[in-house]
């Protein structure tokens, strides 16, 4: 049988307050994986993580998250519908022109 250790309140308390300490201060664990066969490196990862609170971390200057459409409703996310639109007018003028270059460079001929 396996023995199950109670959590007692002052452990808890522990692990709240190293947790408090972490998202307050901040961590970062870097690594990096290679694949290498007969010393050629085939793929190699860089993997960074932070594990901060949203304050820390905008302290830092971090805040991706502010204009990515789907975390943020604040984000640019409308903003990429009307572009669309304003680069389909663009490309229809562009469009009619080179038709009008082709008939004028018949006429010329």
């Amino acid at each position: 049988m396996s023995e199950q250790k109670m959590m007692h309140a002052t452990e808890a308390t522990n692990l709240a307050d190293i947790l408090e300490r972490v998202l307050d201060k901040g961590i970062v664990i870097a690594g990096d994986i290679k694949i290498q066969i007969a010393d050629i490196d085939l793929l190699t990862i860089k993997i960074r993580l932070l594990v901060a609170s949203v304050d820390k971390a905008m302290e830092m200057g971090i805040n991706w998250w502010q204009q990515d459409p789907y975390l943020s409703s604040g984000a640019k996310g409308g903003d990429i519908e009307q572009e669309n639109r304003e680069l389909r007018k663009k490309l229809e003028r562009n469009e009619e022109l080179k038709k009008r270059l082709e008939r004028a460079e018949a006429k010329a001929t």
